[in-house]
């Protein structure tokens, strides 16, 4: 296992301020679309409970035309601190949009500049702001006036390898009012694949004075030291590592406060987690929610004999009871 130099080891002793808001852990939990609803990010706040979280990201065009908020704004009155991640390319769009956020109780405003899915670039949202820096600027300046809470900017390393400009980008955030940003260090063009690209994520952090968080390819307790020894970042964010895992962010926060290793859940405890995340889904949205808890179910077997098997038939489930049986069948094969 990698060790943290003492001087990293005293900074990720000391909370993260974020504006006025003061973070008491240094690991976040990524904005996930389809998987950061209110039933994941319970189960990552019990082992994270002082880590940020982030609701999926919600379209402020809608927000704007619908009379009742969208299900993806809904939170728990004690799940702090979370942010509410909203994406247009419309300023004032995302300034009434980040007033509603407000409304429901979001410590932060995040503005996703990074999704690179063509859905979303082509009407100039997501990582579609790279090559719009004006406007991005301008959405940063005008949520930042419409709400009283610190607003924060996810974002990628450019358009493709022939664009990168997530320093002068950032450096706009910055000079726009943004209280931080998340740096994914891969371009649009990789969406995810290929390798993140930390060096460039540690010449962003050297150019800003807000705190850069550091995100892609944290897997492990291990992988989040490498990133924050090369980058020098002031906090990780974990995405797709929780993925069937939501013990991860909790994992790498436990280290970075003790400086010892986190005990592992065993694959009993995966399975047990995933039978509660699928009574949750159902709970939370019915039938919907088992068409949803398959995927989840999905990524939970891995790792344990006959887990291939098991993901298959999690990946067609009809009911909670079709699910809690494959689980419960196979938690017994392990004895």
């Amino acid at each position: 296992m990698i060790r943290l130099s003492a001087s990293l080891q005293q900074k990720f002793s000391t909370p993260l301020k974020i504006g006025n808001v003061i973070v008491y852990s240094r690991v976040l939990q990524s904005p996930l679309s389809g998987v950061t609803d209110l039933v994941f990010r319970r189960l990552v706040r019990r082992y994270a409970p002082e880590s940020m979280t982030y609701t999926e990201m919600v379209n402020a065009t809608e927000i704007n035309h619908l009379k009742q908020l969208p299900k993806l704004m809904e939170i728990d009155a004690d799940e702090q601190p979370i942010s509410i991640q909203l994406f247009d390319c419309r300023p004032d769009f995302m300034a009434q949009a980040a007033e509603k956020a407000v409304t429901e109780g979001a410590k932060t405003i995040d503005i996703n500049m990074g999704c690179p899915v063509n859905k979303i670039t082509k009407k100039g949202g997501g990582s579609g702001l790279l090559r719009q820096p004006e406007i991005a600027q301008a959405i940063v300046k005008e949520v930042k006036q419409a709400v009283n809470v610190p607003v924060t900017v996810k974002t990628r390393l450019g358009w493709n390898d022939d664009e990168i400009n997530v320093i002068e980008f950032g450096q706009r955030m910055e000079e726009a009012g943004a209280s931080m940003i998340t740096v994914h260090g891969r371009t649009r063009e990789q969406g995810y694949t290929g390798t993140a690209r930390w060096d460039i994520i540690a010449q962003v952090k050297e150019k800003l004075t807000i705190p850069v968080i550091a995100n892609g390819d944290i897997f492990s307790v291990e992988d989040a030291l490498r990133c924050l020894t090369i980058t020098n970042a002031d906090g990780v964010m974990c995405s797709r590592g929780t993925l069937g895992y939501p013990f991860l962010v909790g994992q790498i926060d436990f280290y970075l406060k003790n400086n010892k290793n986190p005990v592992l859940p065993t694959i009993k405890q995966r399975l047990e987690c995933a039978k509660e995340h699928l009574i949750g889904l159902w709970e939370y949205k019915g039938q919907k929610g088992i068409f949803q808890a398959r995927k989840h179910l999905s990524w939970y077997c891995k790792g344990f004999s006959g887990a291939s098997e098991l993901r298959d038939q999690c990946s067609r489930i009809n009911s909670v009871e079709e699910g809690l049986d494959l689980i419960n069948n196979a938690q017994l094969k392990l004895d």
